[in-house]
């Protein structure tokens, strides 16, 4: 086995969810999804965590979350701040918006030297989305790759959401878009612009296998981004956007890697009922212990 470290960004702001949905309780031990996470990602021979998340948090996050992991598997912390910048720029008087997922994981270059998987925080993927990364690095593979998921599966019915929507051939990432405003409305799944999407696309859910060879590539790219876009409020360095760089330079292949699981997140507060309900479900059907820490 070799060590693999699990990246948690849980630094985003939840301005939809109206709060910190990271630290929100949604099994019957009052366990988080991110707790489910880790559970496992333990369970598929990740070797340490590293969370991102904001330093004003940190203290509520450890005694909420990260402490009842000492001892099943090595955890580390990095800190997303917007005034992490190359010498020479600065951050834009009143911005309060995080830089995006981009800037995030560049935030961890210094604590991660081995092959790392990277997943939202407020998302459950499921035991073998974890374990179907895990084999691709543990069977020897060096190259960057994505799970990916079906469209229709990824919806709130609360309201709209981004997705990376993509196309792929003979198993590698041709191109993934964020797209916008995606709802489902009479029958048809809907994006900004009007744009009409189906069930069955495939989505990137920010599931995404590394080396640390990204994080050259991060810290270059991340001062061309600040040329074009650092001066708006709301402008957002996004992983999508930077993988989708990388493809279309041919300078890395991103093969795609097929879980069955169903996936569901809070995006929003209405989110957290159905999301207990699909947790109890997994629990009945002996998936996912009553208590799992």
């Amino acid at each position: 086995m070799k060590d693999i470290t699990l990246l948690v960004m849980a630094a985003g702001m939840g301005s939809r969810y109206g709060g910190l949905k990271q630290l929100e309780s949604i099994g019957p031990n009052q366990e988080t999804i991110i707790d489910y996470s880790i559970f496992d990602a333990i369970r598929a021979g990740f070797t340490k965590v590293v969370f991102i998340i904001r330093k004003d948090f940190e203290m509520v996050f450890k005694e909420k979350i990260s402490n009842k992991f000492s001892g099943k598997i090595k955890v580390e912390y990095a800190f997303q701040d917007i005034n992490f910048l190359p010498e020479g720029y600065s951050c834009p008087e009143n911005r309060e918006k995080p830089w995006g997922t981009a800037h995030a994981i560049l935030s961890a270059q210094n604590l991660i030297n081995e092959p790392f998987v990277v997943i939202n925080g407020d998302d459950f993927y499921g035991m073998n989305t974890f374990k179907v990364v895990a084999d691709y690095y543990n069977n020897g593979s060096d190259g960057f790759s994505m799970v990916s998921f079906q469209l229709g599966n990824t919806l709130s019915s609360n309201g709209s959401v981004s997705r990376g929507i993509c196309n792929i051939i003979n198993d590698k990432l041709e191109t993934v878009v964020e797209t916008h405003g995606l709802k489902r409305s009479n029958n048809q799944i809907i994006g900004d612009n009007q744009i009409i999407v189906g069930d069955a696309a495939p989505v990137s859910m920010n599931v995404w296998g590394f080396t640390p060879r990204l994080f050259k590539y991060l810290n270059v790219m991340f001062v061309d981004f600040l040329e074009r876009e650092g001066t708006q409020l709301k402008s957002e360095y996004l992983i999508p956007t930077v993988v989708n760089n990388l493809i279309q330079s041919k300078k890395e292949d991103v093969f795609v890697l097929n879980s069955d699981e169903a996936w569901f997140g809070v995006t929003y507060q209405e989110d957290r009922d159905f999301v207990m309900n699909e947790i109890l479900k997994l629990i009945k059907n002996n998936r996912y212990p009553q208590k799992i820490f």
